[in-house]
């Protein structure tokens, strides 16, 4: 066994490199049981396996999310939003909640995407210097969701504070203060929701081509219909998922890119590349680190008995550098084929919004490197301190045309 690892309180450097400490997991203890009680999993085949069987593990959160969070709004929201819920209720959900993902409306979105990269690209060509995250990567996503939800211009700076509360309470260790400002966002963002919804079918007529959450509100599948409950929270989760996920990915794809900059004369040789290229990106730094299910039944995995109800940890950027699953898994190889990771998820639960992301991400980065000849980091990046969100904080870059 590894000396003792506690995912409530990691190891000094861990922020800075979990890898390091999940490698040595993965080799000794591959299900690692957390002083909880809870167990902590690093290899690909044992996370591939449980994403893939939703019934010996479930996504229900209400039994590991009520000794956390209690009666709360922030329970109200975790346990509702669709990515916490098993069939049939997820399958009933997601069906309806698939509705704002059509292809026609992805579609709609690429010249609104390739608009607002250009804007970007602009400003940094006129300024020769640009904090990624401020800037762009962190707008891109939170405009493309907004839209996608039809929030005002002028709110969407409420939409990222809101959602940085309510996301950051899925961390494994909160203060009091984070509690409380969770649970005032999922109140607040709740009420802002319902007069926008109030407000849109008053109005349906002022709903823009990429708009759908009338379209939302309104699905209908065998006869059912989203409760108002779950609209809201749906809509919650779509505007914090729909940006979180691709802000870390883009600013992480630009980072590493400038770490490796014979990476960058590969993509421009061969555009061609831009696809593997985000693929290597959700592997090698994947925005979302740590996923969870719940064991419905006592199952034993690589050879540790697991108790029915046991919470397991899915350490995501674990199985991503698997040297089972990726040669050379710690070499960033913007060519990798084939690329299997698990950023995204697998099964009933894999991400609604993975095709929307992966198109932000692939536009956002072609414009950038194609643009400018000489990109350079003009101070090292600054990664937060989240276990479950790989996201840098501030990522300041030089370029010139």
């Amino acid at each position: 066994m590894p000396a003792e690892f506690d995912i409530r309180r990691v190891p000094d450097g861990y922020i800075a490199d979990p890898y390091r400490v999940l490698a040595d997991l993965r080799t000794k203890a591959p299900v690692y049981p957390n002083p909880d009680g809870s167990f902590v999993l690093t290899r690909y085949a044992d996370i591939e396996h449980i994403y893939r069987d939703p019934v010996l593990w479930s996504s229900d959160k209400k039994s590991a999310f009520w000794p956390k969070f209690g009666d709360s709004p922030l329970f109200e929201h975790h346990t509702t939003s669709v990515v916490f819920t098993d069939p049939p209720d997820h399958t009933r959900i997601r069906k309806l909640f698939q509705s704002a993902f059509t292809r026609k409306a992805l579609n709609a979105f690429v010249p609104r995407i390739s608009g607002l990269v250009d804007g970007y690209l602009d400003r940094l060509a006129d300024a020769g210097q640009m904090e990624v995250v401020e800037e762009f990567s962190f707008r891109l996503p939170i405009e493309v969701v907004s839209d996608l939800l039809g929030v005002p211009q002028s709110d969407r700076g409420l939409i990222r504070r809101w959602a940085e509360a309510i996301l950051t309470a899925l961390e494994p260790s909160l203060t009091q203060d984070q509690l409380d400002h969770g649970n005032r966002s999922v109140i607040e963002f709740k009420e802002y929701l319902c007069d926008l919804i109030k407000a849109r079918r008053a109005n349906p007529a002022s709903a823009s081509d990429t708009e759908v959450i009338g379209t939302l509100a309104d699905a209908e599948a065998d006869g059912e219909r989203l409760t108002e409950i779950e609209l809201l929270h749906q809509c919650i989760f779509m505007l914090n998922a729909g940006h979180e996920t691709s802000t870390n990915m883009i600013s992480h794809g630009i980072h590493e890119m400038l770490r490796h900059p014979d990476q960058i004369d590969r993509l421009r040789r061969d555009p061609g590349l831009i696809d593997p290229m985000v693929e290597e990106v959700l592997r090698y730094q994947a925005p979302i680190q740590i996923n969870n299910r719940a064991a419905t039944t006592d199952i034993r995995v690589a050879g540790v008995d697991i108790p029915k109800g046991s919470n397991v940890h899915l350490m995501i950027n674990a199985a991503n550098r698997d040297p089972d699953q990726f040669p050379d898994p710690d070499r960033f190889d913007i060519g990798r084929k084939p690329n299997r990771h698990l950023s995204f998820g697998l099964g009933v639960h894999i991400c609604a919004g993975n095709t929307l992301a992966r198109m932000e991400a692939a536009i956002a980065f072609q414009k950038l490197f194609e643009r400018f000849e000489k990109l350079d980091l003009v101070e090292p990046a600054q990664i937060a301190p989240r276990i479950r969100f790989r996201e840098i904080k501030r990522l300041v870059i030089a370029a010139k045309s």
